[in-house]
């Protein structure tokens, strides 16, 4: 008989989480060392408890596998541990204004303007965005005419009855 499925949420109750956190933590924790067995995998697993305790397994050296992960990755290797984080951090900040950018020109495009740079395919595109918008608009007019219709002759009916 399979267990059944647990809803994905929040454990509320502290004494709870922290037993659920303790059992899944080992199970991860195995689950780790048996794959870098049978597939003889290079695995390296962190964990940080909510208290911020580290917990940690490695088939092989952490650091020779975390490097061997950031040169996968792209990650500049760098003995100045400040370095890195200012570039993350830069690289973050540009990743963010570029989304920003591209942001501000689609809310131009939903307003009509900055039109020119669009190929056909993105003006149908655009069109089609912009009529289900309109589509959406009018449902909630029309739902909220019907609300107040709906009071309006209630408040009526009790004025009468009165």
């Amino acid at each position: 008989m399979g267990r059944g499925k647990v809803e994905l949420k929040r454990i509320e109750n502290p004494t709870n989480r922290q037993v659920t956190f303790s059992k899944r933590r080992n199970g991860l924790l195995k689950k780790a060392f048996e794959l870098s067995v049978l597939c003889d995998a290079e695995v390296a697993l962190l964990i940080f408890s909510p208290s911020g305790r580290a917990y940690q397994f490695s088939s092989h050296d952490i650091h020779r596998t975390i490097a061997r992960y950031k040169s996968e990755v792209g990650i500049a290797q760098t003995s100045d541990q400040g370095f890195t984080t200012m570039e993350v951090w830069r690289n973050e900040i540009e990743d963010l204004r570029r989304t920003v950018a591209a942001l501000e020109a689609r809310d131009k495009h939903f307003a009509g303007e900055n039109l020119s740079g669009l190929g056909m395919k993105d003006l149908k595109q655009l069109e089609r965005q912009l009529r289900i918008g309109v589509e959406r608009v009018r449902s909630k007019k029309v739902k909220q005419n019907e609300l107040q219709e709906s009071n309006t002759s209630s408040s009526v009916f009790e004025a009468n009855v009165t």
